[in-house]
């Protein structure tokens, strides 16, 4: 069984956690299934909406899958959780990314 089954078997069991949430989402980004990968990673938020790196995948996934605008909101959420918790790399990790994302809008809109 790979990963990903073990997960959603786990998930089937009744474990809705925000971490099983979290390793789906990244499971399905790691094989760019970005859909899938945007579900788990939300799910994960609802449950800890403080979970800096999830923020950090879920900007990711909605990047891939070319929701861009929907990537600068998370990224700008996930900045401001991030910094609040103290979290210093995640939050940096997603300034960089947030700026790549506004310089290719601006770039996009020429």
């Amino acid at each position: 069984m790979d990963i990903i089954e073990n997960l959603k078997t786990l998930l089937a069991q009744g474990q809705d956690n925000s971490v099983l949430h979290f390793s789906l989402g990244n499971a399905y980004l790691n094989e760019k299934k970005y859909p899938q990968a945007i579900k788990h990673f939300f799910r994960a938020l609802e449950l800890n909406p403080e979970y800096s790196v999830a923020w950090k995948l879920y900007g990711k996934a909605l990047t891939g899958n070319s929701q861009i605008d929907e990537a600068i909101i998370v990224y700008e959420k996930g900045i401001l959780v991030a910094e609040k918790k103290g979290d210093i790399q995640a939050a940096k990790e997603m300034k960089v990314f947030l700026k790549r994302l506004k310089k290719q809008q601006v770039e996009g809109s020429r």
